[in-house]
Order: C-alpha cells, then sequence, then structure tokens
C-alpha cells in the first residue's frame, strides 16, 4: 500500500471514530435534555422565558458533573485511608473525592439561577429529583425506626438530609449520591446518641419486629 492510500485510510477512520463520538456524545446531551423537561413540567412553570432559563441551568449543570466524573474515573485506587476511621479507601471513597474537587461555580452557578426563578418549594422539587426522592424516603426510615420521634429530633435530622441532598446533586451516579447520603446519615446518628438515644440499639429493635412480622405473616399463609 502506498503512503497516499495509507493516509487517505487514515484520515477516512479517525473521521468515523470522530464522527461516532459526535453521535454518541449528542445522544448523551440529549437524554440529559430529556431528562430536564421531565423535571421542568413537573414545575408547572407558566412563564415560558423563566422556564427556558431553568432547563438551560440544569442541563449545563447535569453536562458538567457528567463530564467531570466522566474525566476523572477511578482506573486505580490510590490507596490511603479515611483519617476519621483509619478504614481503607474504597473505589467509591476516591470517586467521591475526585467528584468533589470540581469547580464550585458549577453548583454556584445552577442555585443561583433557581433560586432566583423559583419558589423555594420548587427548588426543593428540583433537589428532589436529582436525588430521586432521598429526603423523603430516608427521613421515613427514621420515623420508623425512632420510637417516638420528637419534632426537635425530626427538624435536626431534616436540616441534614437536606444538607446531603444539595451537596449530592454535583455527583452523577445514584451510588455516589447515596454515598454522600450516608456522610448525613452519620451526623443524623451521631445526633441521636449524643442526645439519649442508642441508635444501635433502635436499629436493631426495628429489624427484629421486621423479621417477626414477617415471619408471622408467612405463618398465617
Amino acid at each position: 500500500m502506498n503512503f497516499r492510500k495509507s493516509s487517505a485510510l487514515l484520515v477516512v477512520g479517525c473521521s468515523m471514530v470522530l464522527g461516532a463520538v459526535s453521535v454518541k456524545a449528542q445522544a448523551n446531551n440529549d437524554d440529559l435534555k430529556k431528562k430536564t423537561d421531565t423535571w421542568i413540567a413537573g414545575l408547572n412553570i407558566t412563564d415560558q422565558a423563566k422556564a427556558q432559563k431553568v432547563e438551560t441551568a440544569i442541563v449545563t449543570h447535569l453536562a458538567a458533573v457528567r463530564d467531570w466524573h466522566n474525566s476523572h474515573p477511578v482506573t486505580q485506587n490510590p490507596g490511603g485511608i479515611n483519617p476519621a476511621t483509619g478504614n481503607a479507601l474504597s473505589n467509591m471513597d476516591w470517586q467521591v473525592i475526585y467528584c468533589s474537587q470540581q469547580p464550585k461555580s458549577v453548583h454556584e452557578n445552577l442555585m443561583s439561577v433557581l433560586n432566583a426563578e423559583l419558589t423555594p418549594a420548587q427548588v426543593e422539587q428540583v433537589l428532589d429529583d436529582y436525588t430521586i426522592g432521598k429526603v423523603a424516603f430516608t427521613l421515613k426510615g427514621y420515623e420508623s425506626i425512632v420510637p417516638n420521634l420528637t419534632e426537635t429530633e425530626r427538624a435536626e435530622i431534616l436540616k441534614n438530609l437536606k444538607q446531603a441532598r444539595e451537596q449530592a446533586i454535583d455527583y452523577k451516579s445514584i451510588k455516589e449520591i447515596s454515598a454522600i447520603f450516608e456522610i448525613y446519615k452519620t451526623k443524623c446518628e451521631q445526633y441521636l446518641n449524643s442526645n439519649g438515644r442508642n441508635w444501635h440499639q433502635m436499629f436493631k429493635a426495628y429489624v427484629d419486629k421486621v423479621k417477626a412480622e414477617k415471619a408471622a405473616k408467612q405463618k398465617k399463609q
């Protein structure tokens, strides 16, 4: 094969690869827009200009989070320990660390638009969409596990879960989002322990109760 033919084939090959990458990137962006369109529809915004601003901000944020995540993969665990626990850092720990290093402006730009264009209730709805309703789901768990949960305890737990939610929107995968919530669930449990509760005892009692109810139900069948 002469030089001209090999060069031509190389150009064609590169063009095909770049074309495939471009198509995939466009498909990924279309997926983000479809997701955002669903979220926007649920907000019932009557002002179309406002809706467009919010949609642009969300799509831009989702794309930035995705791109940072994809460009910082954990291909090999660097090792090390968590200084707070002494446990070895897992791949997920490192993924959370890498993703936490994205520019603060990614988060701030989104929140500034949401807070300017939406009501507080609508902002919360968007954050719930990002995190698949984990605040309400997790709070319900605490309400089931902690006997006679007081309003003060509930308020503190809810505060922690809402902090988790806003932080978690800057992570791409559900596993990463769950990892952020775990940080704040630990804070909730530490709060309960330091205010006269015994989390491990309450959790064990709840698990035993669920098992007993399940066994009784199966016995009746």
